[in-house]
């Protein structure tokens, strides 16, 4: 049988999502929306984002889809459980990749480019704390970067500069955690060189929903 799957977002950065699970499942449905009309959500405060997001996950429920990808990484760390407890589809959270991260540094330094709700999220802090143990996590200024990325107006001295300024503080592992940032993954990526390893979650999302939908079997 075909799945329907839903994927929602603020802005376009989840469409990247969207099109590795069309590529991955091309014989399911995947539906994507966003709320171009007030992105950037991570500058938000919770109760902001979840006034904007319920409503555009409980109309995907209401459509039928068989499964919803949280394809932003500020709602899934700041209001996944409301939302959980709101909607009775399976909602797949992305998470900055925190543990990934952790495994594969050798200089003991990670660097997780993300929106300030996210940095500043419960969640993301239990991330680091459960995993990050012993490893320096730095944090660049990536505030206005999907305002940017929608409008196509970051520019690459601004992504170098935000580049070369982890790696230069020790960091061999670069965690894309928004995903309007994978837009501009392969100008991070050639300004890391290298030097960093860049990582951002499409491929263990398209394996996630693999695993959910086989529950609903």
């Amino acid at each position: 049988m075909a799945y329907l799957i839903g994927v929602f977002d603020s802005g376009i950065g989840g469409l990247s999502i969207a099109n590795a699970i069309t590529k991955a499942y091309p014989d399911d449905e995947v539906r994507f929306v966003n709320d171009a009309a007030h992105v950037p959500y991570g500058t938000k405060t919770s109760d902001e984002i979840f006034t904007l997001a319920y409503p555009i996950l409980k109309k995907l429920q209401d459509e039928g889809c068989d499964v919803i990808v949280v394809a932003c990484n500020t709602v899934s760390t700041t209001i996944i459980g409301r939302l959980r407890e709101k909607l009775s589809v399976p909602l797949i959270a992305l998470e900055p990749m925190v543990k990934p991260a952790a495994a594969l540094t050798e200089s003991k330094v990670v660097a997780v480019c993300a929106t300030p709700a996210t940095l500043a999220s419960k969640r993301y802090a239990e991330l680091k704390q459960e995993y990050a143990k012993g490893i320096k996590v730095v944090e660049p200024d990536c505030a206005n970067w999907a305002e940017l990325i929608e409008r196509n107006s970051l520019g690459q001295k601004q992504i170098a500069d935000t580049v070369h300024g982890v790696i230069n503080q020790g960091a061999d592992v670069i965690v894309l955690g928004c995903t309007h940032y994978h837009w501009i993954e392969e100008d991070i990526k050639r300004e890391a060189g290298e030097r960093a390893v860049v990582i951002q979650p499409e491929d263990a999302i398209v394996r996630r929903v693999k695993q959910v939908l086989g529950q609903l079997v």
